[in-house]
């Protein structure tokens, strides 16, 4: 049995190499090793670069010898420097409309010329730390810039496609498509059509032989099949003609308009840079996918070092344009294949760069076999997919339509440069229109006028809402409900004088939004002092006994305060006065507090925790407001909280009215696309019904996140007529089978109430409901019992009793269970499935997670063989997340 070994452990059980004081120092072991994984990778890596980088440097007009340069100094020099350890650099499909233009304009030694100054551009950022700062450009923008290039590279390689020649611009190459349809080479294009047959259809083969298949990149078959079915057909058609390296060209100095020289290097230093940046994130989001990668020591890959890699990026263009090469750029398609390939280090990228140049040096032959045609059909189709239906989509949901359609109209038409200035043009305006724009509304129900401010309430609005405000009767009741997060001096000045004015006049103001039962007063001693708890001294005190939500000092995004919601004292005090009991002293607005922060935990789950006031304080607050009214509380003892003894019902009701007043405005929209597109959680988590564990906290997780099963104890019966349980096991088989899921996590928890239950078991008794279900949780008692196994334990100390024993062996039990179940046991043959232990210490709010050797029996029949199947429960922490 393999032994269950933590991922981080505080001091190391190795056998320490002794070495005498006065003897000479050891010699380190310098010996290079080079894991199977990276080499597999590599090739994979290398064969869909080899006809990419060819497809590019044809697509630029560049010599196609440029771009194998490119791929090799990409994979070798900013594989070697990079911080990106699994991005691989090589010319981009990015850069071809930036490197065609730069070719007509100023011809190709000039534009090597451009590369290295682009280069020593990006070693200057990267010295001065500012790669974070590319990160701000805003997602629809380069989106967009992504589109219009691909629109560009599609549309210039549909005339090759047919068997012309490309124009120098897209408008250009729209004018000549009509006379290109009417005199196309049908050779060129059924090259061209049985090249992107093949592109389509490769991806898409069923079944076993399919998976097998699919291990060939598809732009390798498509290109070499069409160069095999040219070659035996006899078409002719230009072909790839690569020419001596001993007439290979060079940089030269560049010549031409200062200014025009500057603006080439910065677009291309722009273009290289956001995109090998946003590359490199998206890598660390592959690698998050693959614990593997995250765990182990000795493959762990560590997250981007941005700056290092705008270092590396910069050093790779150096050297690509002194020797001839296209402008390097991280790779989305050639990353995402080297993760995907299983690759463990940076070696894979420097290996398939090495790969790149036996290519170049002695396939020659091979490679000038190669119709053109098949390559503009590659990359014509890796132009129309930066045309991301996905990212279309995203971008309309977040409103920002216009920035993307902007920003791509503009590359396609003026250039990079100026499409990306474009769209940072509008996208700041539309920001600036955001922040500017307040819609105020008034109207009235039933005898109370109701005003609604929606946005950002600045001195720009002050007018507006002055001469709404102004048009309220005066005597009545009015609710002014701020639904932004900002308000400035000079509108908190307008309202609160608004404000004393019509109450003077005998109306009422009650002030409501986002931030629950605040006002302008209460806004104004937040900005002073700094603290945003402040009680709010703004509102009216018409007030009802069942505690309003206003009562509430919680705002529902703050995080979640367990049961401790002050109550202001000006109301615990009228309640007193009018012979209420001093139950509502320490108002409960927990569950309300709970439910709507736990549905808004997408904007919480980064936030920190607050101080919980202390019950010494709650005690002199409630004797103070007790001695103020001149009665005596008799009910119960002042240090004890009086929210016990407030209906659940007044508890149930102000939850719910929370969540619709705060919480559902903001979830509305994200509520209403899962109700559109149905649940897609990728988690099964199976946990306790104890009201301590909350799910979406501890995985800060949100609707549609996770699909949750609890009961007593975290129990999951095994298979079977007589001991299965259909609740468990239907829920089990649904989110295996229909919703596909890709992990099940079993939770346990420290202080288990069912685990205390079990050790404390009589045999004898009453089979009640509890008793008849705890059964299910007898193999975890004997298998804390049975000396032969090792026990579950807690890495870097013993478990704390015989409870917490209980419950970490209950956690790797249940997991053999879940193996037995039919449904787990074929996902797992599959390899689509994972089985996760976690383990939470609630005192300590500390989660364990089971390592993955103890969790490496995955055959279904739960046998172990020794010591080795106890398993180890790790720290999760920071540390683990930023590795």
């Amino acid at each position: 049995m393999a032994a269950c070994v933590p991922t981080r452990t505080a001091r190391s059980t190795r056998t320490e190499r002794v070495h005498r004081p006065h003897s000479p120092p050891p010699t380190p072991n310098r010996r290079f090793r080079i894991a199977g994984a990276d080499v597999s990778a590599s090739i994979a890596v290398f064969l869909i670069a080899l006809p990419l980088s060819l497809g590019i440097a044809l697509a630029t007009g560049a010599p196609l010898r440029a771009g194998l340069v490119a791929a090799a100094v990409g994979g070798i020099v900013a594989g070697w420097i990079g911080g990106s350890p699994l991005q691989v650099s090589g010319p981009a499909a990015g850069l071809t409309v930036v490197t065609a233009d730069l070719i007509h304009r100023y011809g190709w030694r000039a534009t090597c010329a451009i590369t290295v100054l682009a280069g020593l551009a990006q070693l200057g950022l990267g010295c001065l730390r500012v790669a974070r700062n590319a990160l701000a450009v805003s997602p629809a923008i380069v989106h967009g810039m992504l589109a219009g290039i691909g629109v560009t590279i599609a549309v210039a390689q549909l005339h090759v496609v047919l068997g012309g020649n490309p124009q120098s611009s897209v408008l250009d190459n729209l004018r000549a498509l009509p006379a290109q349809l009417a005199g196309l080479r049908p050779a060129a294009v059924a090259v061209s059509a049985l090249t992107l047959t093949l592109l389509l259809l490769w991806p898409r083969i069923p079944g076993q032989v399919g998976r097998v298949l699919h291990k060939v990149p598809a732009a390798l078959v498509a290109v070499t099949g069409a160069t095999a079915i040219a070659a035996l057909a006899g078409l002719t058609v230009p072909k790839v003609d690569l020419p001596s390296w001993s007439s290979h060209a060079l940089a030269g100095l560049p010549e031409g308009p200062v200014l025009g020289l500057v603006a080439a290097v910065l677009t291309t230093t722009l273009v290289c840079s956001v995109q090998s940046l946003l590359g490199a994130v998206a890598v660390d989001k592959l690698i998050s996918s693959r614990p593997a990668l995250l765990g182990s020591r000795s493959t762990r890959v560590g997250r981007s070092d941005l700056d290092r890699e705008l270092l590396g990026q910069g050093a790779a263009n150096i050297v690509s344009g002194a020797l001839g090469g296209l402008p390097v750029a991280g790779v989305a398609v050639r990353s995402s294949a080297n993760v995907q390939a299983g690759a463990v280090s940076r070696n894979s990228t420097m290996l398939h760069g090495v790969l790149v140049v036996v290519a170049a040096l002695l396939m020659v032959p091979i490679l000038d076999l190669i119709p053109l045609a098949a390559l503009a059909a590659l990359v014509m189709a890796v132009g129309i997919q930066m045309v991301s239906l996905h990212h279309i989509r995203t971008v309309t949901r977040h409103r920002e339509v216009l920035v993307y359609t902007v920003t791509t109209l503009g590359v396609v038409f003026l250039g990079v440069l100026e499409g990306v200035m474009l769209g940072i043009a509008v996208a700041i305006t539309v920001a600036l229109h955001r922040l500017a724009r307040t819609r105020i509304t008034h109207h009235e129900k039933e005898g109370v006028h109701h005003v609604h401010v929606r946005g950002q309430l600045t001195f720009l609005a002050v007018p507006r809402l002055s001469r709404i405000l102004h048009h309220v009767p005066q005597g009545t009741h009015v609710v002014v409900e701020l639904d932004g997060s900002f308000m400035d001096h000079a509108a908190y000045e307008s309202l609160q004088d608004w404000q004393r004015t019509h109450r003077a006049q005998g109306g009422s103001v009650e002030l409501t939004g986002r931030r629950s039962g605040t006002g302008p007063d209460d806004r104004a001693g937040a900005h002073a002092e700094g603290d945003e708890s402040t009680a709010p001294r703004g509102l009216d005190s018409t007030r009802t006994a069942d505690a309003s939500i206003a009562d509430c000092r919680c705002r529902p995004w703050t995080p979640w305060r367990n049961h401790q919601c002050e109550v202001p004292r000006e109301t615990t005090e009228t309640r007193r006065t009018t012979g209420t009991t001093s139950s509502t002293a320490s108002t409960n607005t927990a569950h309300a507090t709970h439910t709507a922060r736990m549905a808004n935990t997408t904007h919480t789950a980064h936030t920190a925790l607050p101080k919980e006031p202390t019950r010494r304080k709650e005690s002199t607050e409630t004797t103070e407001a007790t001695e103020s009214t001149g009665t005596t509380d008799t009910t119960e003892p002042p240090t004890e909280p009086a929210r016990s003894m407030e209906p659940s019902g007044h508890q149930l009701m102000r939850g719910i009215t929370a969540f619709q007043r705060n919480t559902a405005p903001l979830v509305r929209g994200e509520l209403a696309r899962l109700a559109r597109e149905g649940q897609r959680p990728t988690q099964l988590f199976l946990t306790c019904a104890d009201s301590r564990l909350v799910t979406s906290m501890i995985t800060s997780s949100g609707p549609g996140d996770l699909f949750v099963v609890r009961n007593v104890g975290n129990l999951v019966p095994p298979p079977g007529e007589e001991s299965g349980d259909d609740s468990v096991a239907a829920a089990i088989e649904y989110a295996v089978d229909v919703l596909e899921v890709r992990s099940i996590t079993v939770c346990g928890h420290s202080g288990c109430g069912a685990m205390q239950a079990l050790l404390n078991s009589d045999p004898g008794g009453e089979r009640t409901p509890l008793k008849r279900w705890l059964r299910h949780g007898v193999p975890s008692l004997e298998r804390m019992g049975d000396d032969s196994r090792s026990l579950a334990r807690l890495a870097g100390r013993a478990p704390a009793d015989p409870v917490e024993q209980l419950c970490l062996t209950n956690v790797v039990q249940q997991l053999e269970h879940l193996r037995a179940h039919a449904p787990v046991a074929r996902a797992l043959r599959a390899g689509v499935l994972e089985l996760h232990g976690l383990y939470f210490h609630v005192g300590e709010a500390q989660a364990y997670l089971l390592t993955e050797a103890a969790r490496g029996d995955d055959t279904g029949d739960g046998s172990g063989d020794g010591d080795g199947d106890g398993g180890v429960f790790d720290h999760v922490g920071a540390a683990d997340v930023s590795a």
